[in-house]
């Protein structure tokens, strides 16, 4: 699993060279350093690749060997190409090998002492018009240009991983960097089929900024035991769609690695979200530092492998869980687009679904909706005639909830209002028959709050929905400490049967999505508002960077501002920590009415829907 999808662009094979940079030496033959290696002898560079160890280089060979045919048997490369290129890729471990190279990107590990050495001794060895470039991303680029013979020829130049797939390359000079040298590897990287973007110089520039602050809060979650590993990278990559969830994501950055990025980042922004979690500081210190040492927050089959090994069970695990209670009934609350596809979500499962609104003309538009929802499914051959009428017959409207007296679970989809969920509870607590279960789908209010509005809050759970609800896989069940262990399992054995995928978490603010995601957002609008990047840079640094499917401006917009500021203020409510208060310039946006696309205008102009 990587931090793209599949659909990323390869790097272009074998283009004419129109840079002058046609000698590139690569010190440091990591992963990070074997792609770059990659990638420049693909594009045609002559490539030497410098390491200290000559397993490092043997292991690079390989690496890159086994890359190019991989890319031959895709078709993407022809054996000629494939041969070329590994022919133009050279190994040394004495770095006097660096000589001759137009340009030197070292890649050595993230210690401003190790990298002030490369960059020494280069400094005596490299013709006089060579461009150095560190490949860091959390220390200081015009600090080791400063500490420079010739400190006109340095600059940043990070890549992503796995740089053969991402698009993105930061660009970073120092006030001291030629423009001249700064042009040269911004062509080379246009020249490599990458995407680069000019960066200021400050810890994580600009997607890592925004990266390792949610890769800390996701590793300060599964410290507290809040939720497990697999489901806080199951929730972000079914509830965001990103490609990676953060556990297994820092387990291919290395954990060291992270951790040295994160204090370089918490001690210049004093923010507490950069903090590195106790846990990193636990693992890096006992060589868990992730795949590379074969084991981190997960265990894989040997150093440097990708796959993952089995875990033993742990006793709970083993013994199975809990039984669940019966279900063959179920009611929904609520008439608007999240009940309408709940009830869809059920009836399609095979469930006799009672839809409850506070009309029976409410109660019929939903049921039309659902009807809507099928006709274009089967229009697009997802679904037979037939199946469409047997869904619908499944569903049957009600103009109240009195029509929940039989139902074996009760799923509330009415307006996010802590007043107006309790008081449907109540309600439910004197319709509903005993041991029927009563689940809310509230995205950010208290779980609990909703059960102790009835008289039986062990059988009450959260079953947090994603939007659109018959596309959306992740289903996040949240108990709180009165649900029953029973209540739990029925809402677990029911997301099963509907096809969605649950991960259990606590009752608190956020869950686990939205607690990883808005901080990460809050971070984005902080760095517009500080004019470090504009909205376009960040948005691109985060799709081409990151492998996101949205940048995070694109993705506030749709979501509505003022549905992000409530977020934003339920969690700093919750957790009191200055680095969760909301921005001004969100505030400020929301209270000009500019709330995104639904109003027209958030942080970019819409046609109105």
């Amino acid at each position: 699993m990587d931090r793209t999808s599949a659909s990323s662009p390869e790097p272009s094979p074998l283009s004419p060279l129109s840079s002058s940079l046609k000698t590139v030496a690569v010190i440091g033959l990591g992963t990070m350093g074997t792609g770059i290696s990659e990638v420049l002898a693909r594009s045609g560079r002559d490539v030497i690749g410098i390491d200290v160890a000559d397993s490092a280089t043997a292991r690079a060979t390989a690496v890159l060997g086994a890359a190019l045919d991989r890319a031959v048997a895709r078709g993407r490369i022809t054996e000629e190409q494939g041969r070329q290129a590994l022919a133009r890729f050279r190994t040394s471990t004495d770095l006097r090998d660096a000589a001759d190279a137009d340009l030197v990107i070292e890649v050595v590990p993230e210690n401003y002492a190790l990298k002030h050495e490369v960059f020494t001794a280069l400094d005596a060895i490299v013709r006089p018009t060579t461009i150095l470039a560190t490949g860091t991303n959390a220390l200081s680029v015009t600090r080791l240009a400063a500490d420079s013979a010739r400190p006109e020829r340095v600059l940043g130049l990070h890549f992503f991983h796995p740089v053969p797939a991402m698009q993105l390359v930061e660009v970073v000079s120092s006030v001291l960097t030629a423009p001249t040298a700064v042009t040269a590897v911004t062509e080379l990287a246009q020249e490599l089929g990458k995407e680069p973007l000019r960066a200021a110089d400050r810890p994580g520039f600009i997607a890592d900024g925004l990266l390792f602050g949610y890769l800390n809060q996701a590793a300060a979650m599964y410290e507290s035991h809040y939720a497990s590993r697999e489901d806080i990278d199951a929730a972000m990559r079914l509830g965001c769609g990103l490609p990676m969830g953060p556990l297994a994501l820092l387990d291919m950055i290395g954990i060291d690695t992270a951790r040295t990025v994160l204090e370089e980042l918490y001690a210049a922004s004093g923010d507490r979200l950069h903090a590195p979690a106790p846990v990193l500081k636990q693992l890096a210190a006992a060589g868990l530092t992730g795949r590379k040492a074969g084991r981190g927050f997960y265990a894989y089959e040997a150093p440097g492998s990708e796959v993952v090994a089995a875990d033993a069970l742990t006793p709970a695990a083993a013994a199975g869980r809990t039984a669940g209670r019966e279900v063959r009934t179920v009611g929904v609350a609520g008439s608007g687009t999240m009940a309408s596809g709940i009830a869809e979500v059920f009836a399609k499962a095979g469930y006799r679904v009672v839809l409850a609104a506070r009309s029976m003309e409410k109660a019929e538009a939903a049921k039309e909706r659902i009807a809507g929802s099928l006709a274009r499914q089967v229009t697009k051959g997802r679904l037979t005639a037939e199946r469409r009428e047997a869904v619908l017959a499944a569903v049957t409207p009600a103009g109240s909830l009195e029509s929940f007296a039989e139902v074996d679970l009760a799923v509330e989809a009415v307006a996010e209002d802590l007043a107006v969920k309790r008081e449907l509870f109540a309600a439910l607590d004197k319709i509903c028959k005993p041991g029927a279960v009563l689940a809310t789908t509230t995205s950010s209010l208290p779980v609990v709050a909703c059960a102790r509005a009835t008289s039986r809050p062990e059988d009450v759970v959260g079953m947090h929905f994603f939007n659109p609800a018959p596309a959306m896989k992740l289903v996040e069940v949240v108990r709180t400490v009165l649900t029953a262990d029973d209540a739990h399992a029925t809402v677990h054995a029911v997301c099963e049967r509907i096809g969605k995928h649950p991960v259990d978490c606590g009752d608190r603010a956020g869950f686990i999505v939205n607690a990883l995601l808005f901080p990460y957002l809050n971070s984005a609008v902080k760095m517009v508002q500080e004019h470090y990047a504009s909205l376009d840079e960040i948005d691109e640094a985060m799709k081409l960077g990151g492998g996101y499917p949205m940048g995070p401006f694109q993705l506030l917009d749709v979501v509505g501002l003022d549905v992000s500021l409530a977020i934003e203020q339920a969690l700093y409510q919750e957790f009191r920590d200055p680095g969760l208060a909301p921005a001004p310039l969100l505030e400020h946006l929301v209270a000009a009415g500019c709330l995104g696309r639904k109003t027209g205008r958030g942080f970019r102009e819409h046609e109105r829907a």
